[in-house]
């Protein structure tokens, strides 16, 4: 009965349009009560305690870091450089500037993990150079979305770092050297598709006849952003910083980037880029905090072991319990974002991941993975979003060209699976 009071009022507030930590709170918290009628004051202590428990790990205070990170980079005029560079280096021609989008939004994957960040910074300069250029609208906006997907599979990610808080044997470095492969597999998979598109229905005529910019000029503009990687993720790995001080150090580089090399942010402008980044942050991180709430409520009420005992049993075997979870999350990732999907169902697929004793680098990956094609499958694509209102159309509009993407992402995703050591090889080279 309370178990069903749980979902019940999690899937009501949901439909009555509630945002979705203060539906995992209130679902969790009303939950707990009901399960502690004796001493019902008692048990409520345990709503604040899993409030603060679900905050209080250190590896999230990377989080608010890298999305500043995000905003930082994206008013530092950095895109735009490394936009110039992409261009001076493959030229012009018919898919070559939606290649070039794909290609810089892999390497602000490398710089901020957000999504939605990455997608309005390439969005921002990309969109407006392929409208120019003789792209729709629609197609554009199809592009940026799916590129801006890879963000939170090449290191740093967001959603590798709560992944790494909800799973034990998961650390940070090793899942960050685990999505390094997949997430340039997932762009070069975005690109062969998005080339092909453009030439099959002779997009960017006008394309070829605009100026390609100076290679030696566009080096010298764009190598402080194309250092901003090496500082980061070089810095990881010979050991002078973690990954939390990573970030730290990241937000630092970007203001002396953006405040006295390009001098494109002034003093003025902090206020504006903290408050927004602050803004984003405590939305995040409150998601987190409030879904302790509903983890907690999960296993005290005994939900998670029936629900693995029900699927291992279901005599699908294990790789028809992987399709089945990768099918179930898909559809969830067309309505949910990728922080409250991993904060909803990794304590359920927890069970199941060591009762197949799947890696739990591996099965972040996988998910990851999920997450990334969620946030440009319409309805609810938080990616897409971002890029449409960019664009001006509307996601409907992008349906037929970003079917396409979706196939060629999904793709990636079934050969990670079928060959664990596509995510698996690096973090063991590296010694994770």
């Amino acid at each position: 009965m309370i178990v069903a009071l749980l979902f019940l009022l999690f899937i009501a507030m949901m439909l009555l349009g509630v945002p979705i930590g203060a539906a995992l709170g209130l679902a969790g918290a009303a939950a707990i009560g009901a399960a502690n009628t004796d001493a019902q004051w008692f048990g409520l202590l345990a709503v604040p305690q899993n409030f603060y428990a679900g905050l209080g790990k250190y590896p999230l205070l990377a989080i608010p870091m890298f999305v500043l990170v995000g905003s930082i980079f994206d008013r530092s005029g950095v895109a735009l450089r490394l936009v110039n560079f992409a261009v001076a280096i493959v030229g012009r021609g018919p898919g070559m500037l939606p290649l070039v989008a794909i290609a810089v939004a892999m390497f602000l994957g490398g710089i901020s993990g957000s999504g939605p960040a990455n997608a309005a910074a390439v969005g921002s300069v990309m969109i407006a150079a392929m409208a120019r250029a003789g792209y729709p609208a629609a197609f554009s906006a199809s592009v940026v979305g799916a590129a801006a997907a890879t963000d939170i599979l090449i290191p740093p990610s967001v959603a590798f770092i709560v992944y790494s808080v909800l799973v034990p044997g998961a650390s940070v470095p090793a899942l960050f050297a685990a999505g390094m492969v997949p997430g340039i597999l997932a762009g070069v998979a975005l690109i062969v598709p998005t080339v092909w598109l453009a030439r099959k229905h002779k997009m960017g005529a006008l394309e070829a006849s605009l100026p390609r910019p100076p290679f030696w000029k566009s080096l010298r503009e764009a190598v402080w952003g194309l250092a901003a990687p090496v500082v980061i993720l070089g810095g990881m790995r010979a050991g002078w910083f973690t990954p939390t001080e990573a970030a730290v150090v990241a937000v630092f580089y970007g203001l002396f980037v953006g405040m006295v090399i390009h001098r494109t942010i002034r003093v003025r402008d902090l206020f504006v880029i903290l408050r927004e980044s602050g803004e984003l942050s405590a939305v995040i991180l409150l998601v987190v905090s409030l879904a302790g709430i509903f983890a907690y409520s999960l296993s005290t009420l005994g939900v998670i072991d029936p629900i693995t005992h029900a699927i291992v049993n279901s005599g699908l075997g294990e790789y028809g319990v992987l399709a089945l979870l990768i099918v179930m999350l898909i559809t969830v990732g067309m309505f949910l974002d990728g922080v409250s999907i991993f904060l909803i169902f990794v304590p359920l697929l927890l069970p199941i991941m060591q009762h197949y004793q799947w890696d739990p680098v591996w099965f972040g990956v996988i998910l990851t993975l999920k997450v990334a094609l969620g946030q440009f499958t319409p309805p609810l694509a938080v990616n897409l979003m971002v890029s449409c209102r960019i664009a001006h159309v509307r996601m409907e509009e992008t349906v037929r060209w970003v079917g396409w993407l979706l196939l060629a992402m999904a793709l990636v995703m079934v050969a990670v699976i079928a060959f664990p050591e596509l995510a698996l090889w690096l973090p063991r080279t590296l010694g994770y």
